[in-house]
């Protein structure tokens, strides 16, 4: 028989455990308002940021036969050095937001290191940093506390570092990872080239309709400065995305968690009753035979 005592226990743990795993769902529920809004107004900052340095380019391309000489925009068809700035939370209990980023980025190691590139690792997030550190994997560069809360001055001195890496010729290409919000349910990991800037994403090859007047002596200058821009804020916008995303995904696995714990006690209950009621019979019983006995 089981003991009722111990089912009972179990029953208030469960519960207990429930009013907590639904707390953080509705706290995560409303970090993901904010953060959702934050990351709609920095994504049209970004958009205009990307459209002036394609209109800036584009009349570079078309003012030079050779194309764009400008050290942001070499691409290195075989590159030796390769660097990985990949971001995770620094908190847990959000499903497997922050192990598909380190699969994601493990899977690039690894195809990196099959064609004989070097490759550095550059970490944002505890948990990315404490993975790899326990499996021996030697970090560049590791910050805590910049995932969780995303500051544009950190975000641009951080890749402003690393961006100086490549001007000294240290790296051929900076790749960033991060797992992305897509909408309430969904997260997608995004993998963006920073560092040579990513043509495929500018129309070079358009004609430009710009009416943007610039002088041949500011064209390098202009350029210089929007690429830097560029960088820092694909670094501040993938802070926020990730964090959106992360608190979609903790409001998911809080959910489900919450369900669960509900299931749970429903089913201690039923076992509580089963087991209560086998006591009450084992009772009665001793009792008629009890009385039986001295008749």
């Amino acid at each position: 028989m089981a003991n009722l005592k111990e089912i009972k226990r179990k029953i208030g743990s469960v519960k207990n455990t429930q009013k907590t795993t639904n707390a953080m769902k509705l706290v995560s529920s409303a970090k993901l308002k904010r953060t959702e809004e934050l990351a709609k107004r920095s994504r049209v900052y970004a958009e205009k940021l990307t459209e002036l340095l394609n209109e800036i380019a584009q009349k570079m391309q078309q003012s030079n036969a050779d194309g764009i000489d400008n050290i942001f925009f070499k691409n290195v068809e075989n590159p030796q050095r390769v660097d990985i700035v990949f971001i995770t939370a620094d908190k847990g209990l959000c499903g497997g937001f922050n192990s598909q980023t380190i699969k994601r980025t493990s899977q690039l190691i690894a195809n990196y290191k099959e064609q004989g590139v070097k490759v550095r690792l550059r970490a944002v997030g505890r948990k990315g940093i404490d993975f790899f550190k326990f499996n021996n994997v030697e970090l560049s560069d590791e910050v805590i506390g910049l995932s969780a809360a995303p500051d544009f001055k950190e975000a641009s001195a951080f890749i402003s570092e690393v961006a100086e890496s490549y001007i000294n010729g240290e790296t051929d290409k900076i790749i960033l990872v991060h797992n992305g919000y897509v909408n309430m349910i969904t997260q997608e990991i995004r993998e963006d080239q920073v560092l040579p800037v990513d043509t495929s994403k500018l129309s070079l090859n358009s004609v430009s309709t710009s009416e943007l007047e610039v002088e041949p002596d500011d064209d390098d200058t202009l350029l210089d400065a929007l690429v830097k821009r560029y960088i820092e804020y694909t670094m501040y916008y993938s802070l926020i995305d990730s964090l959106a995303a992360e608190h979609s995904a903790r409001m998911q696995a809080m959910d489900a968690a919450t369900k669960n714990a509900k299931e749970m006690v429903k089913e201690l209950n039923v076992k509580y009753n089963k087991a209560r009621q086998e006591a009450i019979t084992t009772e009665l019983i001793e009792i008629i035979s009890g009385m039986e006995s001295m008749k």
